[in-house]
C-alpha cells in the first residue's frame, strides 16, 4: 500500500510595505479605502476565500502593524498568523518573509509561498489557485498577462530628451504581475546566493530567482486585466469602479435534495410577489419545504409604498411562523418617459415604490433578520450603471438599490445578516410587457430563470454582492469566472436594453 504524502503547506505573503507617495497621500495606499473597505482588506479577504491557501504572513510598512492588526480583527480574517514589520528595501522584506516562514517547520520540510503585493486587490481566487497547482510541477511560478501597449526603449540625449533605441516583439512581451510562487527551498536558496553579490537588488523575486538560480525554470500563469496595481491616483478611480460594477454567481447547490434541506422550515416573505419574479421564487421555496408569503398589491392587497402595511405583513409572517429566514422585494413600477414631461404624482410613485419601500422593506425586516441570520434581497436594474434618456427615474432608483445592499452589507454583518442584489438581463414580466409590449420570443430571461437564481443566493453565504443573470451565460450560476469578468460582460450586454 503506498504512503499517503501529505500536501505541503501554502503561505500568501501579503508585501504592504510601500507608501501612498505616488497617490499623493499621507498613509500607506494599502489603507487607503476603495468600495468601503482598505484596501489590504479586499486582498486579504480574497485570499482568506480561497481554500488552496492555508495562512497569510502580512509584511506591513514600518508604523502601521497595529492598523492592520486592527482590520484583520474586525474582518475576522482567520487565516491571518502574522502581521511583521517589513524592510527598508524589497530585498529585505522578502527576507523577512522567508525567516518568518521558516518557523515551526521541521528539518528538511518544504513549503508553497505565494508573494503578493497588497494593493493588487482584484485578484481573482482562479490565479491563486493556477499557482499553487503549478507548484506541483514547478520550483518558481509567475503571472503575467500580454502587452496591449507596443514597448520602447529609449534612451536620453542631454536636453534632447528620450529618443527611441529599439522596439522589441510585443508578442513575446508580457506584464508582469502577482503573486509570484515558489517551493520555500527554492526562493530561501535563491535569496543566500544573492546575499553574496554586493551589488545585489531586485524589485520582484522571480528575477531573483531567475539571476541567481539560473537553472530552475519560471513558469508562467495567465493572469486578467483586472489584477490592477493601484499606484497612481487615476488607479484608486478605476479599482473603486471595478469594485462598483463587480457581479458574482451564485452558487448552484448540488441536487434537489440540498435545496430542501437548507429550505425546509424556513420563513420566505416576498414584496412583489402577486406575478413575476416575486410569483416564481415564493413557488419555488414552497416546493423545497420553506413557508411563504407572496404578498402583492393585486393578490393580497398589499401596498409596499405603505411603512404600516409593511410592518403588519411581516409581523403577522413571524407570529404565525415564529421566524423570518429571507426577505425580498421585486417590487417596482417602470415609467419611461422625459423627466421634464412627467408629472409630480408619477415622480412621487417611482421615489415610493421604487426606492423609499425598499428602504421601509429593509428598516421593518431588520429585527427579524438578526434573530435568523438570514438574507434581504434586493432587485436593480442593468440601467444601474449608467442612467438612459428616458429612464432617470428608473435608473437612479435601481442604482440606489446597489448602493442600499452594499452599504446595508457592511452595516449589518455584525449582526449576520446577509444583503444581496440581483440584476436580471431583459426578463419577460408583466411589467415590462406593460412598459415595451411584445417582444420578439427567445430575447428576453423568463422570470423562472431569474427566481432560480435568487434562490441559490438565497441558501448561499453571500452578502454585498450585485449577480448578474444573463440569458446568453449558461454557466453564470455555475460561478464560473471572477466577478470583474462578468461586470465587463454584463456592461457589454446592456448596451442595447434595460432590464
Amino acid at each position: 500500500m503506498s504512503e499517503h504524502i501529505a500536501k505541503p503547506r501554502t503561505t500568501a505573503v501579503i508585501l504592504a510595505g510601500g507608501t501612498g507617495q505616488r497617490v499623493g497621500l499621507s498613509i500607506p495606499k494599502q489603507l487607503l479605502k476603495i468600495a468601503g473597505k482598505a484596501v489590504i482588506e479586499h486582498t486579504l479577504t480574497t485570499f482568506e476565500q480561497a481554500d488552496s491557501i492555508d495562512d497569510i504572513i502580512v509584511l506591513m510598512a514600518p508604523g502601521y502593524v497595529p492598523d492592520v492588526e486592527k482590520i484583520v480583527a474586525k474582518a475576522g480574517l482567520k487565516k491571518v498568523t502574522k502581521v511583521i514589520e517589513g524592510g527598508s528595501t524589497r530585498n529585505e522584506t522578502t527576507e523577512r518573509a522567508i525567516a518568518a516562514l521558516g518557523e515551526g517547520l521541521a528539518e528538511g520540510e518544504d513549503a508553497n509561498v505565494l508573494f503578493h503585493d497588497a494593493v493588487r486587490p482584484l485578484l481573482s481566487e482562479r490565479v491563486i489557485d493556477d499557482c499553487v497547482t503549478a507548484l506541483e510541477r514547478f520550483q518558481a511560478v509567475d503571472v503575467a498577462i500580454p502587452s496591449a501597449d507596443t514597448i520602447i526603449v529609449t534612451r536620453t540625449h542631454g536636453e534632447d530628451g528620450e529618443f527611441i533605441t529599439e522596439i522589441p516583439d510585443r508578442s513575446r512581451l508580457r506584464r508582469g504581475q502577482t503573486p509570484q510562487a515558489f517551493k520555500l527551498s527554492t526562493i530561501r536558496r535563491a535569496y543566500e546566493v544573492a546575499s553574496g553579490d554586493p551589488n545585489f537588488q531586485a524589485t520582484d523575486d522571480c528575477s531573483v530567482v531567475l539571476k541567481y538560480l539560473p537553472d530552475v525554470p519560471i513558469h508562467v500563469v495567465a493572469g486578467d486585466e483586472y489584477n490592477m496595481k493601484v499606484t497612481q491616483p487615476v488607479d484608486v478611480f478605476i479599482a473603486d469602479k471595478l469594485f462598483q460594477l463587480a457581479s458574482t454567481a451564485a452558487p448552484e447547490q448540488a441536487d434537489e435534495a440540498a435545496y430542501r434541506e437548507l429550505l425546509t422550515g424556513k420563513t420566505v416573505v416576498v414584496f412583489g410577489g402577486s406575478y413575476g419574479i416575486g410569483k416564481d421564487i415564493a413557488e419555488l421555496a414552497a416546493g423545497y419545504g420553506a413557508k411563504t408569503y407572496a404578498l402583492g398589491r393585486s393578490t393580497t392587497g398589499t401596498h409596499v409604498e405603505n411603512p404600516e402595511e409593511v410592518d403588519d405583513a411581516l409581523s403577522t409572517a413571524y407570529a404565525e411562523t415564529g421566524r423570518i429566514d429571507y426577505v425580498i422585494n421585486t417590487a417596482g413600477v417602470l415609467r419611461i418617459g422625459k423627466l421634464a414631461e412627467t408629472d409630480n404624482a408619477t415622480i412621487e410613485e417611482a421615489l415610493k415604490v421604487n426606492y423609499l419601500a425598499p428602504v421601509q422593506i429593509a428598516r421593518s425586516s431588520y429585527k427579524y433578520l438578526a434573530e435568523t441570520k438570514g438574507q434581504l434581497l434586493l432587485y436593480t436594474s442593468s440601467s444601474y450603471t449608467r442612467g438612459r434618456a428616458e429612464y432617470s427615474l428608473y435608473s437612479s432608483t435601481k442604482a440606489a438599490m446597489v448602493n442600499l445592499t452594499q452599504a446595508l452589507s457592511d452595516e449589518w454583518a455584525g449582526d449576520g445578516i446577509r444583503v444581496n442584489c440581483i440584476n436580471p438581463e431583459r426578463t419577460a414580466t408583466p411589467m415590462r410587457t406593460k412598459a415595451f409590449g411584445q417582444e420578439p420570443t427567445g430575447s428576453l430571461l423568463s422570470s423562472e430563470a431569474v427566481a432560480r437564481t435568487s434562490l441559490d443566493v438565497l441558501v448561499s453565504e453571500l452578502t454585498g454582492h450585485v449577480i448578474d443573470v444573463r440569458q446568453q451565460d449558461p454557466t453564470a450560476r455555475a460561478g464560473q469566472g471572477s466577478g470583474f469578468e462578468a461586470a465587463l460582460a454584463s456592461v457589454l450586454d446592456r448596451q442595447d436594453g434595460v432590464a
